[in-house]
């Protein structure tokens, strides 16, 4: 009898569709004129119009046309009339004791589903920093057995503007524009005027399976006149889609993250299944050939510690070896527990004996602290755990985060 392996990557079961009325919030240059033109902006105005909408929606964090001084009133009716500036809603909002902060968002627009679509983001805040972890795709279109997201269904790619609004969501619940009050709680930065200062493309989805909206929004989000985010800020992290690494440093040019979990390809076989298609040698040759590899601009390597199955000093000194070569961190990551999962998370005497051989082979190796875990920190938990709740229960849960 033939026994069908699982596919490696899952088909989108739906596509996106606009709502009726759609938001400016999140769009890029281009589609800015291409709005203005439709709601009539002649062709010679667009360039200085969207420069001025640009500045209120990105730099001033603008949530209604009236406050657009610079613009003109009749253009500001206008596009009162025709668009709104809104952000996808918040359904549940999280604050854990660390600070940690998880925002489950829908989606605006047509869906043939039941349920509308959701994705999460995560703030994640240091002393000198504060992180935003983005979703690039409802669901995931991979199948790795260690992570959450692996589990659910790809309901369909995000558009670059659902990933430009989960920064200006984030910015607009910690006050981080000019002029408004900043948030208060733990844990969040103490260095720096804004709390938002980094962006990791590693929330739900496999962002270089849906390559040219997250280019999109990475390139938003970098531009001077606007977000203000240096590339070297912004950290792109693959599971190992290999004919797109050298597009990513090509046409993105943020620093890269590379989910290896695994230093035999039996292994990562069964943990990132993809590496059927993309083994380890692939993969590893892609990095050391990424556009503008240096010491100055080092990949980052992410390994999950995984108790019995990937944590013997056998595997962190074969690593070592594997990486020779390449201009790398090493960033070991304790598991975080989800329900349902087969795998626990390293003792952490293994997880400081793998660190230090990493360590005295010369590469930087830290430990990722947990962060959020009484606040359902493993990505993709809490929207599993939020549609088990029937519709009065969501409706309530939204109107608490809205209040908040």
């Amino acid at each position: 009898m033939t026994i069908l392996a699982e596919p490696l990557e899952k088909t989108p079961l739906e596509r996106y569709v606009a709502p009726a009325k759609p938001s400016l919030a999140g769009a890029t240059r281009g589609e800015l004129a291409e709005m203005l033109g439709r709601v009539g902006v002649p062709e010679r105005e667009r360039k200085m119009r969207v420069q001025q909408l640009w500045h209120w929606i990105y730099l001033r964090g603008a949530t209604d046309f009236d406050t657009m001084t610079s613009v003109s009133k009749g253009l500001r009716a206008t596009l009162t009339e025709h668009y709104t500036l809104d952000r996808p809603n918040i359904v549940a909002e999280q604050v854990s004791v660390d600070g940690t902060r998880k925002w489950l968002i829908e989606l605006p627009g047509e869906h043939a589903g039941e349920r509308p679509h959701q994705v999460e983001t995560v703030y994640i805040p240091e002393t000198d920093r504060g992180t935003l972890c983005v979703s690039s795709q409802v669901g995931c279109t991979l199948t790795c057995s260690f992570c959450h997201t692996g589990t659910q269904r790809l309901v369909r790619n995000l558009t670059a503007a659902e990933i430009t609004a989960q920064i200006l969501i984030a910015r607009d619940r910690l006050g981080d524009y000019p002029g408004m009050t900043h948030a208060t709680g733990p844990g969040l930065p103490t260095e720096g005027e804004r709390f938002v200062s980094n962006i990791v493309m590693m929330g739900m989805g496999e962002p270089l399976y849906n390559f040219e909206a997250v280019r999109d929004a990475l390139l938003t989000a970098q531009d001077a006149e606007g977000l203000t985010l240096s590339r070297r800020r912004i950290t792109l992290s693959t599971s190992g889609v290999v004919p797109n690494i050298p597009r990513a440093g090509d046409e993105i040019g943020t620093m890269l993250a590379i989910s290896l979990h695994a230093v035999r390809d039996d292994l990562r076989d069964e943990l990132v299944p993809l590496n059927r298609k993309y083994p380890i040698k692939d993969l590893l040759d892609a990095c050391r050939s990424y556009p503008g590899v240096s010491n100055a601009k080092r990949i980052t390597f992410e390994y999950v510690m995984l108790k019995g199955i990937n944590d013997s000093l056998a595997e962190a000194k074969e690593l070592v070896r594997l990486l020779m070569g390449i201009p790398a961190k090493i960033n070991l990551i304790p598991f975080n527990p989800w329900p349902g999962t087969k795998y626990e998370c390293s003792d952490w005497d293994q997880i400081e004996k793998f660190s230090d051989v990493v360590f005295n082979a010369g590469y930087a190796s830290p430990v990722r602290t947990p962060r959020g875990r009484d606040i359902l920190a493993a990505c993709g938990q809490l929207k599993s755990e939020t549609e088990k709740l029937t519709a009065r229960e969501r409706m309530a849960l939204r109107a608490m985060a809205m209040t908040d």
